[in-house]
This record gives structure tokens, sequence and C-alpha cells, in this order.
């Protein structure tokens, strides 16, 4: 689960970070209150949405005083943003977060996450903050220092020291260093978070730091221990598709592509997924409906496929073990029925009862093509879909 920004730094504000003044806005008309709570003239207008590169796509912009500041909101505010991570589809702006203006001397990259390879907690800390750190990575690997730690109740000096180690800081401030380190892993710990990234961390002329950016994601499967995470969820920046998957406990993820997928386990999802480049197509999605699915859940999946436009084929792999080969024929046949199925659908069956639904999807009198294997089924819906 992703937060937006302004979220994300009142988390690190109650754990002890300092963050520059600033209030949400989510309407224009709240500015003249909520500014005075602002001491500066100058003021940075950031839009609110869930995904990088906003600078660049025209979504962050600084205001020299309070009049250009309601302009500048004017324009942004329901303004459809596309950025790298957006897709061409871009995200609608439904809300800003106005800041105080900083006196930068210098920006710093810090982020801390799970590494999954090693098991490891990591700090990723680079003196080339406020850029794309993937390109740094990419051009100057160098410039980027990482240290993993194995999970204890708090850091210890040593590892924090190599950690802030690139941003040659002078005496006086790595102590206060040493706190958002200290901070960073607490909140990683505590509230089950994935990924804490603060870009730019930044030193001000006045010899103080501040996180100006902030990142959090939080791991889904934690979140029942933590409604006050899941009340910070904003429906507005989730697929719709996606939104009603989880409603029916269905992983799924949207894709770009042609064909849709329903398949049960997420090594077969990634095989099939696979198998569709391979052959010259692309997957619509991801869904895996689980080892152990109901009628009803495969009858939603299917729904939910079929509320994509962009899906011109349906590619249905199943291995029936848990989840017996009849009762998905039963669900997708109904489910067929239900929204007037109009697109080539291929299915392979194999496992528990297969004779037995490929039975009950004969008799259905659908147009549905039988596939002997995944391969098989991967040619015929390329070819149906040509």
């Amino acid at each position: 689960m992703n937060i937006h920004e302004h979220q994300a730094k009142e988390i690190l504000k109650k754990f002890g970070m300092s963050i520059p003044n600033g209030i949400v806005i989510f309407d224009t008309k709240e500015i003249p209150d909520k500014i005075n709570k602002l001491k500066s003239t100058n003021f940075v207008v950031k839009a609110q949405i869930h995904a990088g590169g906003r600078g660049k796509a025209g979504g962050i912009k600084i205001a020299k005083n309070r009049k250009q500041l309601k302009k500048i909101a004017e324009k942004l505010f329901e303004k459809i943003l596309v950025t790298h991570q957006t897709g061409a589809a871009g995200r609608k702006i439904k809300r800003l977060y106005i800041e105080e203006t900083c006196d930068i001397a210098k920006e710093f990259y810090l982020s801390c996450l799970v590494d999954r390879t090693s098991s490891k907690i990591a700090f990723i800390s680079s003196a080339e903050g406020g850029m794309d750190i993937e390109k740094v990575a990419k051009n100057s690997p160098e410039k980027i220092v990482t240290v993993k730690l194995n999970l204890s109740e708090s850091i210890n000096e040593k590892n924090a020291a190599k950690i802030i180690q690139p941003f040659a800081l002078p005496t006086k401030l790595k102590k206060k260093a040493f706190s958002i380190i200290q901070a960073i892993y607490k909140v990683l710990v505590e509230k089950d978070a994935s990924l804490i990234e603060i870009n730019p961390l930044i030193l001000t002329k006045k010899d103080d730091l501040l996180c100006l950016d902030a990142k959090i994601n939080f791991d889904d499967n934690a979140l029942y221990r933590h409604p006050d995470i899941v009340s910070l969820k904003d429906s507005n920046e989730e697929d719709p598709i996606e939104s009603e998957a989880k409603k029916h406990d269905l992983s799924y993820i949207k894709l770009d592509g042609k064909i849709g997928c329903m398949v049960n386990g997420a090594g077969l999802a990634m095989a099939t997924m696979d198998i569709i480049k391979l052959y010259g197509s692309e997957p619509a999605n991801f869904l895996d409906v689980g080892g152990g699915a109901s009628k009803e859940k495969v009858s939603a999946a299917f729904k939910i496929i079929m509320s994509d436009k962009n899906v011109k084929g349906i590619l249905i792999n199943i291995f029936g073990g848990i989840m017996r080969c009849d009762v998905l024929a039963q669900g997708l046949v109904e489910a067929a029925k239900e929204t007037n199925l109009s697109v080539p659908l291929v299915v392979r069956l194999a496992g528990t009862n297969v004779e037995l639904g490929k039975e009950i999807l004969k008799k259905s009198n659908l147009k549905i093509i039988s596939a002997n294997n995944l391969a098989d089924a991967a040619e015929k819906i390329i070819e149906a879909t040509k």
C-alpha cells in the first residue's frame, strides 16, 4: 500500500524527523484559511499523486507570493499529471501539499527497505540527492553506499556512521543524522513498511537536516495490524478494477496488453504471461484466483477480466489440485453467460475432475476453444485475437 507525501511526512514527524511546515488542501477554497498557518511568503506547491517524477511533469511549482500561489493551485487542481511512473493515462490531481520554501545548501538521498534477497534491512545513501537514484546507480555506482543490517531493536553508531558517510556532515550534525537513521528504522519495523525513501534529505544554509520529500510503502499482508495506516488509503489513486479484485480476495494486477489471463497459482500465472509474450502478444493482467477458489470467486474473476476494455481475448490456465476443474468450469459458464462473452476464450484444464470440467464447457454451447497444454493454449489465443 502506498500513501501520499504529506501523509508520509506526518508519520516521520511523529517519530522525531524534521520536516518543513506545510498544509494539505483538497479544494482551492481552503487556501485563504489554511495558508495563515504558514509563516513564509514563498511557497512550494506539490501535486499529491502516487507516482514519482512529479517535478519534471510540472506537478511541483514555486509561488513567490499568495496571489501567485492561488493561481498555481487553481491550475494544478483536477489536472491530469503524466509522469514516467503513471503511464500515458496519467493521474488526476485531487489534493495539493503547500510547504514553506527552504534555503538548500546540499541535497542527499536516503532510503531504508526490506532486502528480500539477503533477508536483511538495507539502508541506501548517496550525496546525489534530488536526482533519479536509478540513473546514479547506473552511471556512478561508486556514489551509492548500501549498508545491510540484521533485524534488531536499534542501530548502533558504527552502522549509522557508515550510512551517513557519503554526506560528509560536520561533527555537530552527525548526532542529528544518527537520530534520523534511528527514526526511519523504527518506522519501518513498527509500521511494517517495506520501503521508506527520503529524496532529498536536505542540509539547509542554517545547518539543519530536513526531509524535503518522502515516500513510504507498506506491506499489504501486515495492514490488519495497522488500522491507522489503512485509514490513509486514497481510493482515487487505485485502479478501480484492482480495487474490485481486492473485494473478492483475488490477486490482480492490471497490465497494458490485450490477452486477459486467469490462473490458479502465482508461478503458473507468471509462466502463462511469459508464454503469451513468447508467442507474440502481451498479457492484459496478472490474475491468480488461488488454489481453493469457489465457483463464485471464479465468476467474479472472469467478470473483472471482461471489465477491462483493452482485453481482446482470454486465456484460462488451470491446474486442478485443491481446486477442481468442474468447479472452475461451472463458474466460467455462468460468468460468460452473464457478461455476454464477446471475445475469444481459450481454456486449458488439467488435474482433478478435468474430464468433467471439459464436459461442462462443451455442453454450455459457448464458443470456448479447448487447449491440450500451455503452448497449445498460447498459440490458439494469439491466433484467435489477430
